[in-house]
Formats: structure tokens, sequence, C-alpha cells
């Protein structure tokens, strides 16, 4: 009877407490999660006296607005967005457009985002616009779908940029004087890829190039003719459609900005006569082996060598142009153009601070019509040559934008040139 009694009197005193307890239930995809809560006593006017009501309405101001956008930015968030973009947009330069106003966007995501083991894909969108008349856009990005057994490279854009051109073969870009051209670019390449093994793919390529040249007839030094001495017998206006095969072979932990791995790339193209204005059915070979090491926790030493070869009657469109964003930057991308090119480049990276990182890079290329000798002399003085070889070194400051997305400001200096670029992504 004492212990009905006492049993009585302590359900007498929870009893009230556990009817004011709600407990609720929360469901998220496959998780469930239950739990209970207990409302807090109501406070009286005197323990709320000189405590200011949170106004839940209040906002940060702009500036506020846009620290907290950037400094969020380089979180990886693609496993809770399907898309995980951020813009950035201002001044630019670089020594091929000079000063201009420009728009980058950059993004990650995952096809499958249950997978942590595949890196996330990405993807760039890059406009600009100067008031010489210059501007580009274009999208550009990696897409590696379900368990990285397939991938997807493409790259779009439309340009329109005044430019210098120099002619053809080392001898024009070194010692003939330039003249101005405007250039009208639309340019689609795509590759498909495939895995066959570890590491190893295969695939095909797919390239659609339209250039017109505009107004070369202006700047023509006097006692020199556009056609005999510039364009070689050359038309102005060139429209190309390649189908290649492509080999690949990447271990790189993230293409973007690889801290380790290797990538061999081998490709061959046949630009049919019938898909396109050029006079005979052309091809081109090209190959990229690079590599990536840390030499400590902060440091990635990075190594590229690249060479493009293209048939005798490529029109100088689509020949080899040396220099540019992403090879031998010291140079005016096209000041050494060729059917031939080789280049080399190795390259320090090295955190900093937090999200700040610094470059230091070396580099080596040329430009050849082929080994030689020929009966032509014009085309012996084309061929290839060790004294020819043009060197650059540079420095250069990264700003983590994305999750190990950078953005680089590069100052190269090579042979009688000099190149600045504000680029997203590494150069290799």
């Amino acid at each position: 009877m004492k212990k009905s009694l006492l049993l009585l009197l302590f359900l007498g005193l929870v009893g009230p407490l556990w009817a004011q307890q709600d407990r609720q239930t929360l469901v998220r995809e496959s998780d469930t999660l239950t739990y209970t809560y207990v409302p807090l006593e109501p406070m009286d006017s005197e323990m709320l006296e000189g405590v200011e009501p949170a106004d839940s309405t209040a906002k940060p101001g702009f500036l506020k607005r846009v620290v907290n956008y950037f400094a969020e930015a380089n979180v990886d968030r693609t496993f809770e967005k399907k898309l995980d973009f951020t813009f950035i947009g201002g001044p630019s330069y670089s020594s091929d457009t000079k000063l201009s106003i420009g728009v980058m966007g950059a993004g990650l995501y995952r096809t499958d985002r249950t997978d942590s083991l595949t890196p996330p894909s990405d993807v760039t969108l890059f406009g600009s616009a100067s008031i010489t008349g210059f501007y580009v856009l274009g999208i550009r990005g990696n897409t590696l779908f379900k368990h990285d057994k397939n991938r997807l490279t493409y790259r779009v854009s439309f340009a329109s940029r005044p430019l210098d051109y120099w002619g053809v073969g080392y001898n024009d870009g070194a010692h003939k004087p330039h003249i101005d051209y405007t250039e009208k670019l639309t340019r689609v390449e795509a590759t498909y890829l495939h895995l066959v093994a570890k590491g190893f793919y295969v695939g095909a390529d797919l390239r659609l190039h339209y250039i017109k040249g505009k107004n070369f007839d202006r700047h023509v030094p006097e006692g020199m003719s556009l056609e005999r001495d510039y364009l070689y017998g050359m038309r102005q206006e060139y429209l190309s459609t390649g189908l290649g095969v492509v080999a690949q072979y990447d271990t790189r932990d993230f293409a973007p900005n690889a801290y380790k791995g290797v990538y061999i790339k081998a490709g061959a193209m046949i630009l049919p006569k019938g898909l396109g204005t050029v006079s005979e059915t052309l091809w081109k070979f090209d190959f990229t082996i690079s590599g990536y090491q840390r030499l400590w926790s902060s440091g990635v030493l990075a190594m590229e060598a690249h060479g493009e070869f293209n048939s005798k009657d490529t029109p100088w469109p689509f020949m080899a142009r040396m220099g540019g964003d992403f090879r031998m930057r010291s140079y005016y991308e096209g000041r050494y153009t060729d059917l031939n090119m080789i280049t080399a480049q190795v390259e320090l990276r090295q955190r900093i601070w937090r999200r700040i990182s610094c470059a230091v890079w070396g580099g080596a290329g040329t430009v050849f019509s082929g080994i030689g000798p020929y009966e032509d002399s014009w085309m012996n003085e084309r061929s290839f040559s060790w004294s020819q070889i043009l060197p650059e070194v540079g420095l250069g400051l990264r700003w983590e934008f994305k999750k190990r997305v950078n953005i680089r400001f590069d100052f190269g200096v090579g042979k009688d040139s000099t190149g600045f670029i504000v680029q997203i992504n590494e150069a290799f």
C-alpha cells in the first residue's frame, strides 16, 4: 500500500512536466532524428529589464554582405548544392588585350553527390570587354560522370580582338615589324573520354573554328606587301571542322589545380576539306605531359612539356601560336607562329597565408616548320634550330576564389618581351 501511494505521489509531481514536453520527429532523406523539446519558464518583466529585443529583420550592410560572400566562397558545398557557383568582376589586363572590364564565374558540382572519392566537376564562365573594341564571351569546363568512368571537357567562346601580327616563322616574329588587325573568332571544342583501365581513357575530339582577320592593310610598312610578306598567299578568313581521337592517362587529384599526379595526353585530328573552307584536308597532332608533386605540406612542384604539329598546308589562323595565358606566358600570343611548336615549363607553387599563394616559374619554347633541310631557302629559315629556343621566367600571386580554384596574377619576362595576365585556374 505504501508503495502504491508513493507511485501516485511521484506521478502527480512529474505528470504536469511530462505533459508540457513536446516530442517531435525530424525526417531528412534516409535519416530519422527524434528529439524532446522542453519549453523554458516565462520570464517576468524585472528579468527582461534592460535587455534589447532582437531585431530579426535587421540585415548586414552591403559591404558586409560582399565580405561574407567571398569569405565563404572557398568552402566546399558540392555535397549540399547542385551547383556551387561564385562570380567576381572588375578591371583586368593582359599584354594581348590591354585594359578591360571583366566578369568571371567559377562553379563546382558533382554528378553523383553520394560519391566522395571522385573530384568535383568544374565550370568557368568568362566575359570581358574594352573601349578598344575587344570583347570575349565563353564557357569552359570539365564534367566527371559517375565514378569518373566518363569525362567531358568543353570550351565555347566568341571573341573580337584587336591584335598584332608579325607573319609566320621565328624570324618574322623576331625581326619583322608587326601590323595591326582585328580577329573575329568563334571556337567550339569538346572531348569525350571513356575509362578503359585505371587512370587510362580513350575518346573522341570535336573542333569547330571560324577565324576572320580584318583591317590588315592599314599598317603595312611601305615597300612591303600584305599578301607577299605577311600572309604568304593565304586568305584572311577560314572555317575548319576537326574530328579526332584522344588517349589520356590522368591520375591528378583535381584537374584545375593538381597537388599530385601525372597527366599524359596524345591526340590526332583530321580536318576534312569538305567540312570547311581549307583548300586541302589537313591533319594535326598534339601531346601534353605534366606531373605534380608535393615537396612539403604547402608547396607543389608542377612540370609540363607540350608539342603541337600541323600539316604543311595549314593556313596561318590554325597554326601553332606561342604565348598567351597558359604556356610561354611572357610572350604575346601569336608573335611566334608556325606549323609546329614545342614548349616546356616548371612552376613552384607555395601557399603563403590562408587563401593567398605565390608561384615562380621558368620555361622555354620555339616554333618551326620542320626539321629540314629543304630545297626552298625560305623553308630552311623556318626549320628547327636550337639557337631559336626562347626562354622565360615569371612570378605570380594566387587567391583562392573557390575551393582549390585560384585567380592568378602572373608577370613574366622573356627575350625582348614581357607579359602580365589575370586569369582563373592554374596555367597547367
